[in-house]
């Protein structure tokens, strides 16, 4: 490890306990001994009261480093001060790997969360805002005449004491009407016009019912009374009456019991276990705002109260800049009278000037971060990542908080380079407050900005884990073995996208417009070799081969916008956060294509796993639905393939053997071995996940959980079957020297030479490494990888399917969480894709990546109700003298530093 004029902190110092004292007093966060996950035994000194920057390629270590060992050992200090009942009652983190941590304050960690959100989050409940506009209503609101006080859960729809009884405090309300039971409202019921009814004999049965109850059946739908409409539709009583088929020779009476059109939808999806018959009935169902609670997820109670004219539904869906103007005058009050609840209004009283004032005080920070045009009640599904970014932030810097150290991974993800100018300032504000802070970034542009920088690395995985570099920012530049170095240098060395090239100079086979990269990149030896690189072009942008034109688009902000997308090239959709890229990317054209390939007609099914085939659902509510007008060029697409930075599973189960398919291949060679037919094993015999061949103690985990009552609980191998998930049966057979479990133990670089005669298994191996993941075990749990890795696997199983037809790619910042060196890899295979006649669409904030792109489409000028138009449009050169264009300097600055590249080359 090399340290710069600091000396190394860490050389001849005492460790014992007894010189504790004198560590914290130094300044320094001091290391010893860290072996979590691949860390190899790692000493480091850290400065508090800094920036420290934790910078490495993805799998390094440097997470390991900054959340799971500093993190970790300052929150397993905290809860050892915490009285051991207590204890119980909160979640705990695990032990990390560690000899000992000196000066050390206390830590707050604000960490990625790539889990599925909920419709029932709002950015009012992850800024916890909700909880004071509630008490507000609560405490200081006016209530009607004789009406009694709420608690504040009455006016949350996400409690049975607030929640609206129709919706369950959802807003939306999944109902029929006559329009969708009665499509064809010109027929008779005998001829089929109550189309949600059965049909066949059921039906028959229906009718003849309504028969003898004496109604019409001959007569067109609409023709008929309106009170025998709804009765027959939505009626709730059940008559029982004699029936008499006119069809039998022999008349065989029989009871036959009514139900309404809308009770049979009703009965058959909560009772029916036939799922061809739930699915019909679906057809008939619809989705709207509740009419009951008007969307608001609320009880009629709870709306009855206002606060400054308003309801708690009104505050929830303005802006918050507009409801800190709503909400000032109270904090102005000077004559602030006393809280009582005999009043029917509390709004001039002490209460709703102090609940105001720091509602104020909070949404104040988050104007301050150009969050204003955010309201409340917004969900969190329908929000950018840098959107979320922020949000949580704001969070943390309102705490107040003095003396911690605040551990951030990747404040910059998800942000525009506009966006990340205000976080540069939080984070400084954090500083100049008295604490630390720690970020794991791969953001160049906060790094340099850094007072200190800790590089880890030189590789990721096995190859990683050592810290090449701790010490002032400008020190990296004489550290050759960092792969950080190159992109952090502001000199003609620095690692552009377009800047990489082979020792020798050519480009690789990857067609004209890809280059190959330097295995220096990632440090001698594996996993770089055979590396693609930058995927850059040399020669001339790709001309559009056809254009898929959208007209009129409304959803969320996009209101009648007319959009053009090139077809077979790379098109990258910028703009600052909340400008509306994803809701025309991943929302507006993946539903639209989806609707013209008939759902998943055009993709490859569940095998994908959200690669294919998986679309993205608006969770927006009842308020944001999708209209399009005219459309052409579907016909140009066979295919379309989102690829997102969700997990591969949610379970230890999952890993990447069993996502990408590969391991079926290897279970059917074990099963062909002589040893496994002489014992009659099948390839299931094989499989972790049943019963057979695994192990039965931990149920073909391969580790067992360790509760301890008033300390953390702690994981460890499996006793029976130390850790290798199989029962010792299973492990006797061999393929190749080599038992199941050892494989799965391999690296996928290691694992493509030992399987390079299995097929199909060589192929995924090789995907695998082409977008460098050489380093990742095969049975790695999917809850190790990081956001990025995810993606970086389904982006590899896409690749290894076989070609049919022209494809229409789809990837939501598709770099967030990538060091530059690994976007390289990541660039690779998107242009790969687009040489191979496909057409790639990417919604992205990295400047260096939009200058690799045949077209740009920016959206702005703003982000909220400022946004969602399209104020730029062109090749990258082109949008970069737009002058509407905020994202303009930024590609200007990355075109002009890729030119300076190459040209110093």
């Amino acid at each position: 490890m090399r340290t710069e004029e600091y000396a190394d902190p860490l050389a001849g110092l005492d460790w014992s306990p007894e010189t504790g004292a004198h560590h914290s007093a130094d300044g320094f966060v001091r290391v010893r001994g860290a072996r979590e996950n691949n860390l190899r035994n790692v000493d480091v000194a850290v400065p508090r009261d800094a920036i420290v920057a934790f910078t490495g390629v993805s799998g390094s270590g440097k997470s390991s480093l900054a959340f799971g060992t500093i993190y970790a050992e300052a929150q397993r200090r905290y809860f050892e001060s915490v009285a051991p009942y207590a204890r119980r009652l909160i979640q705990q983190g695990h032990n990390p790997k560690v000899e000992m941590i000196t000066g050390l304050p206390p830590a707050v960690a604000l960490q990625q969360r790539r889990g599925t959100p909920s419709s029932r989050s709002t950015v009012g409940t992850v800024t916890t805002l909700s909880n004071s506009l509630r008490m507000l209503f609560s405490r200081a609101g006016s209530y009607p005449a004789g009406a009694s006080p709420l608690d504040s859960d009455a006016f949350s729809p996400n409690t049975a004491a607030g929640a609206c009884p129709e919706c369950h405090g959802l807003g939306v309300a999944h109902t029929v009407s006559e329009a969708s039971l009665v499509p064809d409202p010109s027929l008779s019921i005998r001829d089929g016009a109550i189309a949600a009814w059965p049909t066949a004999w059921q039906g028959k049965n229906l009718r003849d019912i309504l028969t003898h109850l004496g109604y019409d059946v001959h007569t067109p739908w609409q023709d008929l009374p309106r009170k025998d409409r709804d009765w027959i539709l939505f009626t709730g009583e059940q008559p029982v009456v004699e029936i008499t088929p006119q069809r039998d020779r022999v008349a065989k009476p029989y009871k036959g019991k009514f139900w309404s059109a809308k009770s049979h939808v009703l009965h058959t999806l909560a009772d029916s276990k036939s799922n061809t018959m739930r699915e019909r009935v679906l057809r008939f169902m619809e989705t709207g705002p509740c009419q009951r609670c008007s969307g608001s997820g609320l009880t009629p109670e709870a709306l009855a109260v206002t606060f400054a004219g308003r309801t708690i539904a009104d505050l929830n869906a303005v802006p918050m800049a507009e409801l800190a103007d709503i909400i000032r005058p109270t904090t102005q009050l000077k004559a602030a009278g006393t809280a009582s609840r005999k009043l029917s209004s509390g709004e001039s009283n002490e209460v709703a000037v102090a609940i105001t004032r720091d509602l104020l005080q909070r949404i104040t920070v988050l104007l301050d971060l150009g969050l204003g045009y955010l309201a409340l009640g917004r969900p969190t599904p329908t929000l950018s990542p840098g959107e979320m970014q922020r949000l949580r932030i704001a969070t943390q810097l309102r705490s107040g908080l003095f003396g911690v150290v605040y551990v951030l991974d990747e404040p910059s993800a998800g942000l525009h380079p506009a966006d990340a100018e205000p976080l540069l300032t939080v984070l400084e504000q954090l500083k100049s407050s008295g604490n630390s802070v720690f970020v794991v970034e791969h953001n160049m542009d906060i790094v340099r900005r850094a007072d200190w920088l800790v590089d880890v690395g030189p590789r990721a995985g096995e190859g990683g884990g050592e810290v090449l570099y701790s010490g002032p920012v400008a020190g990296l530049a004489d550290v050759e073995a960092s792969v950080t170095r190159p992109f952090l240098v502001p000199d003609g060395s620095r690692g552009r996208l377009g800047d990489a090239e082979t020792d020798d100079g050519d480009s690789t086979a990857g067609g004209p417009r890809a280059g190959a990269s330097n295995d220096r990149a990632h440090g001698t030896g594996e996993p770089g070799a055979n590396r693609p690189g930058s995927g850059v072009r040399t020669g001339r942008r790709r001309e559009p081969g056809a254009w898929l034109e959208l007209n009129d688009i409304s959803r969320h902000n996009l209101r009648g916008l007319d959009a053009s997308i090139p077809l077979r090239v790379l098109t990258a959709v910028t703009g600052v956060s909340g400008s509306g890229k994803s809701t025309l990317v991943s929302h507006v054209l993946a539903e639209v294509v989806g609707s013209e390939l008939h759902g998943d007609a055009g993709a490859d099914g569940p095998e994908s796993g959200g690669t294919a085939g998986d679309q993205p659902v608006d969770a927006g509510g009842p308020g944001t639905p999708l209209s399009v007008g005219t459309v052409t060029g579907l016909h140009h697409v066979d295919r379309l393939v989102t690829v997102d930075q969700k997990p591969i599973g949610r379970t230890p189960r999952s890993n990447l053997a069993t996502y990408t398919g590969l391991f079926d291949a290897v279970r059917k060679e074990f099963a062909a071995t002589d040893e496994a037919r002489a014992r009659g094993y099948g390839a299931g015999r094989f499989s972790f996940n049943v019963a057979g061949g695994r192990c039965e103690t931990c149920q073909g985990e391969g580790f067992v959980a360790v509760e301890l009552l008033f300390l953390p609980g702690s994981y460890g191998p499996c006793p029976e079957c130390d850790g290798s998930r199989y029962n010792p049966e299973t492990l006797e057979v061999t393929y190749n020297g080599r038992n199941v479990a050892e494989i799965l133990g391999l690296t996928v670089d290691a694992a493509a030479e030992f399987l390079a005669e299995v097929p199909s298994a060589a192929r995924s191996l090789q995907t695998l490494r082409e977008v460098g993941l050489g380093y990742l075990r095969l049975g790695q749990p999917a809850t190790e990888l990081s956001g990025g890795e995810a993606q970086r696997i389904k982006l590899a199983t896409e690749l290894q399917r076989a070609r049919r037809g022209h494809t229409l790619y789809l990837l939501d910042e598709p770099t967030t969480g990538l060091h530059p060196a690994d976007v390289r890899l990541l660039m690779a295979q998107l242009q790969r894709l687009v040489d191979a006649g496909n057409t790639v669409v990417v919604v992205e904030h990295e400047m260096d990546v939009v200058a690799e792109a045949d077209w740009v489409i920016d959206l702005g000028p703003a982000g909220g109700d400022a946004g969602g138009k399209i104020v730029a449009a062109g090749t990258p050169d082109a949008v970069a003298g737009s002058p509407d264009s905020r994202t303009a300097p930024y590609l200007a600055s990355a075109l002009g530093s890729s030119a300076l590249g190459r040209s110093a080359e």
